[in-house]
Parts: structure tokens; C-alpha cells; sequence
């Protein structure tokens, strides 16, 4: 579904009547099928796949976050030094070493920064691009190395694409008071609980008809669990509202680029991952308890 006509002064979004049929209608759903497919091929076919494959797609973020807040310059020793941080801290915690992958993760910010210090305009936003890639590939393969973690992964992701497909649905359809209208004019708060409301119904029938779990506890999680999704999606918003750029790339068809696919699942998972690994909360809900 096309994009809306927007404007920062209006509060108030038109919804469907300002619909109008594009290429995106065709290529957004087509190329997210695709990489959806991929995804949870790799996930299901392993972490040493799954780490493959996220930490691929991180890797081209961070060429596209690097160029972003450097205004379109390629900043190639701040790629070179995120992209090592991902592959590093990857190897690491597929060998079972958590805290030294997050210390991967702590000495590449470090190098990140005294780098970008002595060559780059935007010292701090650079050297921000090494923790907030690094730490949700962490993230994405403890959680895909843990017991049942495939099964769990494929849940964040459910989520993850229920709030930005409801949110995109909702928000062209019905419209009404923008969300952050300065921020994203985009979205819209019809679009947000759309989003959220979505991602309950897609992860309660996960846990509840696909794995045989309790619907309901399903249901309040993928509701709340997807502001998190909101939120990411949000995030990257402002990096791209304060660097005036509309979108981090043009790699994926219908989508923008890599970092615009992955906004919201770089906020989602390491949340998850504290949730999993630190308050020891069962995101299946017992199903193989």
C-alpha cells in the first residue's frame, strides 16, 4: 500500500481517500514475502545460519548509517570497524561466550569513536552506530543459540512484522490525529494501535494454534511487546528527521533500505534478550516447559 501525502503542520491524516495506486502496491508486500521467507529459513535451520544472514543484513545497515549521519559521505573505516564488531561478537557468542561478546561489542564502540574523532563531522552519532547494530545481532543469536530459540525468534519477528503491517494498513485506511507529527509525520496513532493490535492477534494464534499454548498471556504480550516495535521504528524516525533524509537507502524494493526494514526489530530484540537471559521470562509460555 502507497504512503500518504504528508505534512508536518497537519495533524490530521486523510486516510483512505488520499490512497492513490504505485508500484510500492505491487513491490513492498512482493519483496517482504521474499525476505520474510528467507529469514525464517535461516532461523529455522539454525543459529550459525541465522548469525549468517542478520549479521549480513546489519553489515549493510551500517553502510547505510554511516552514510546517514554523515550526510552522504562513505565513512569506510566506521563501516569497517561496526561490520568487524557484528562478525566478531557473532563468532563469540555461537561458541557460548555472552560476556565476551558484549565486550566485543564495548572495545569496537570504543575504536569507533576514537576513529570517528579524529576523521568525522558527526563524531558521537558514528561511533552510536556500533552498539545500536552490534548489540541486537548479539541479541538475535543468543536468542536463536537458546533452548527452543528458533521458535522464539520466529515469534519476535511475527511481531515485529504484525506492528509494521498493521501500522501501514490502519494508517492509510482510517487516518486521523498523527502520531509525531514533527517527528514522523507518517504515522499515525489509528496506525500504531492497528500495528499493536495486529501483533497480538498473529502471536496469539502462533502460541495458541501453531504450538499449542495459552492464547491469552499470548495475546497481552504481542500487544504490549509491539510499542517496543513502535518505538525502534520511531528511533530510527528521528536519526533520519535530524539528518533530513526521507529514507537510510534504496536496496529493497517497496521497503527503502536495509536500516529501514530493520528499525524495529533493532529495538526489539534486545529487549527480548534482557527479558529472556536476565528477568528469565518464558516467551512461549510454557509450551515445552
Amino acid at each position: 500500500m502507497s504512503a500518504q501525502q504528508t505534512s508536518p503542520s497537519d495533524d490530521h491524516a486523510p486516510g483512505f481517500r488520499a490512497i492513490r495506486f504505485n508500484i510500492d502496491w505491487i513491490t513492498r508486500p512482493l519483496f517482504g514475502i521474499i525476505l520474510g521467507v528467507i529469514t525464517l529459513g535461516m532461523v529455522i535451520y539454525g543459529a550459525g545460519a541465522a548469525a549468517l544472514f542478520f549479521g549480513l543484513g546489519l553489515i549493510l545497515a551500517a553502510l547505510e548509517w554511516h552514510r546517514c549521519v554523515g550526510e552522504g559521505a562513505d565513512h569506510l573505516p566506521e563501516v569497517a570497524v561496526t561490520a568487524a564488531t557484528i562478525g566478531v561478537c557473532e563468532s563469540v557468542m555461537l561458541s557460548d561466550g555472552f560476556w565476551a561478546a558484549l565486550f566485543v561489542v564495548a572495545v569496537g564502540t570504543a575504536a569507533s569513536l576514537v576513529l570517528s574523532l579524529r576523521y568525522s563531522k558527526h563524531p558521537y552519532w558514528q561511533a552510536a552506530g556500533t552498539p545500536y547494530l552490534a548489540l541486537p545481532a548479539l541479541s538475535l543469536v543468543a536468542l536463536c543459540a537458546a533452548p527452543h530459540g528458533s521458535l522464539i525468534v520466529i515469534g519476535l519477528l511475527l511481531i515485529v512484522w504484525a506492528t509494521d503491517t498493521g501500522a501501514l494498513i490502519c494508517g492509510n485506511l482510517i487516518g486521523g490525529p498523527r502520531l509525531a507529527p514533527k517527528l514522523s509525520p507518517g504515522k499515525t496513532w489509528a496506525g500504531t494501535i492497528g500495528g499493536s493490535v495486529l501483533a497480538a492477534l498473529v502471536f496469539a494464534f502462533y502460541i495458541g494454534n501453531f504450538l499449542g499454548g495459552s492464547m491469552l498471556p499470548a495475546l497481552a504480550f504481542g500487544f504490549f511487546f509491539s510499542f517496543i516495535a513502535h518505538g525502534g521504528d520511531l528511533a530510527e524516525s528521528l536519526v533520519k528527521r535530524r539528518f533530513g533524509i526521507k529514507n537510510s537507502g534504496s536496496l529493497i524494493p517497496g521497503h527503502g533500505g536495509v536500516l529501514d526494514r530493520l528499525d524495529s526489530t533493532l529495538a526489539a530484540a534486545p529487549v527480548l534478550a534482557l527479558l529472556v537471559f536476565a528477568a528469565h521470562f518464558d516467551p512461549l509460555f510454557g509450551v515445552h516447559a
